[in-house]
Formats: structure tokens, sequence, C-alpha cells
């Protein structure tokens, strides 16, 4: 492990190691203390107060590959912050998974039973956690990349997990196969949009008509301050993302959007809507092109 991505200005403080993959996770949960230099992220300053010291910590206990480290070079268990409350009904889980990209998931509390939406790294340590807040009934996936700790988490919560029939390969032991493009209600109040473009098998989740679980379909730029679709990581067909947006984009009413890739935004629900309806008309325009991560417009 390296740590050529030390800060100036002090021995002993906060940094990143040559580990990042510059998948923006960190900058998401530390604006201000962590930004992107010749494509990865590092310390931008030091924490001022706890908050800060809080906001660092939170950063580095999601990184999937666990390269953000104070002084010591190790994290204390006691600023673990997660699950991460974003409101009364959702739970960002962190602990992302290398397996998954580094992908955020997240966990929405229901009285008929809990759902998570994608998954963390598996833990029984943190399974444990989950439970504390209710059974979890649902393991929904939003597409093939991050299947891959679906099954052991479901049968651990006793739940049934989902996955799309186009990205059925990643998870063909799902209890719950999503077949076609029609909106499907998975749990109380959750709706299943297929959303086929990123992936074959790509599905938006849709809960109360507030929060939007968008997998890596959609995302929220800080970089453009808009609504955005991961145009140069498309692996199935942007033309096919294009036309499952003017599908299902009028019947999307939202106030959070909660990606697995990206940042997540609360908005007001008629300004979410104007958004994504401007959105539709540009992906629309969009081309083909080859996969490039560093063109990704976080």
């Amino acid at each position: 492990m390296g740590d050529t991505a030390r800060p100036a200005g002090g021995q002993g403080g906060w940094y990143v190691d040559d580990r990042c993959t510059n998948c923006d996770v960190a900058r998401q949960l530390a604006p201000g203390l962590i930004g992107e230099a010749d494509g990865r992220s590092r310390v931008l300053r030091q924490p001022r107060d706890e908050a800060e010291t809080q906001a660092l910590a939170a950063a580095a206990y999601a990184c999937h590959v666990r390269s953000i480290r104070p002084a010591t070079g190790r994290l204390d268990p006691a600023l673990d912050p997660f699950p991460l409350a974003l409101d009364d009904s959702v739970w960002l889980c962190g602990h992302n998974s290398t397996h998954t990209a580094g992908a955020n998931s997240y966990l929405l509390r229901r009285r008929s039973g809990n759902v998570m939406v994608d998954t963390p790294r598996w833990s029984e340590a943190l399974a444990e956690r989950y439970e504390a807040l209710g059974p979890v009934t649902e393991v929904l996936l939003t597409h093939r990349d991050h299947a891959a700790h679906g099954r052991r988490w479901a049968d651990r919560f006793g739940a049934r997990l989902w996955i799309h029939e186009g990205d059925l390969a990643a998870a063909p032991d799902a209890d719950r196969v999503l077949r076609g493009t029609d909106p499907v209600e998975v749990a109380d109040g959750v709706v299943a949009h297929p959303l086929p473009g990123h992936t074959e098998g790509s599905v938006l989740y849709l809960a109360d008509d507030r929060y939007c679980f968008s997998g890596d379909s959609l995302y929220w730029s800080r970089t453009t301050e808009d609504i955005e679709v991961a145009e140069s990581v498309t692996w199935y067909s942007i033309e096919e993302l294009a036309a499952s947006l003017a599908r299902s984009a009028p019947r999307l009413r939202f106030e959070w959007l909660l990606p697995g890739h990206g940042d997540r935004k609360r908005l007001p629900a008629p300004e979410a809507a104007r958004r994504l309806a401007e959105l539709t008309d540009r992906v629309r325009a969009l081309k083909p092109r080859p996969v490039d991560f560093t063109a990704v417009r976080w």
C-alpha cells in the first residue's frame, strides 16, 4: 500500500492511498474535504472539527478499497456511521464492495418488511445492524453489475431476491424474475420500472412516488448540476436507454434520486420531473460511443 496521495501540510493527517479507483463515493460523503486530481481522489485539507472528522470517516467506511486512512492507517470502528439515515425511511448502507465496482446500496424501511436495493459487501456484523432496523423481506437488484452479493444477503434475511430477465445470468437463482418492460409492484408501495439501456436488464425502483433507486441508469452530476446518464459507460445500448426513458419518464415522480454510481440529490418533485423530461430529450440525441470510465461527469 502506498501513501503517495498524502496531502501537503501535515505528517499524520488523513490521506488517500494509491489503491483509489476514482469511483466518486468518498467525494459524495466528504465534499470540500476530498476532491479529484489526476484521475483519483485526494484529501484537500484536514478536518477542522468533529463533524468534518465524521464526514471523512463515513467516506473511509464507504470506500470499496479502503484507500482513505487517518494518520495511524487504522480506522476507528467507533466512527463507522453505517447504516446512515438519509431521512426517516431510507438508509445509505455504506461498506461498498469491490465486487460491485464500489456501488452505493440502500435500505428502505417499510411496515410490511424492509427492502434492500442492491447490496453492500457481505458481512455478518453488518447484517445484524440492518436487522436491528426490522426484518428485510426483499433484496432488489438494479442490474447485473450489482448482483455479486445478492443471494447471500437474501438468504441471510430470508428475503426474496429480484432481478430482471435481461440480466438473469448474473443471478440465475433469483426468487423473482421481472420480465418485459411493464411496471410491476414488488413490495408495498415499491414499483419496478424496467429500464434497459445501461444493461439489458437494468431496473429502476420507485417507492411512494418519493424515492427513485436508479441503479446506474440515472444519477445527479455535480459537474453539470443536473440529472444525467453515464453515456460513456452504457454497456447495452444508448438507443434502448433513450427508448426506456421516453416510455417511463412520464410515469416517474420522485423527490430523492438515489443511484448506485454518481451522486444523490433531493429535489422538489415538479423540478425532478422537469429535469427528467429534459434528460429524455437529450438522451434521444446521443449516439453509441466506446466505453470510457474517465469520461463520466461526476
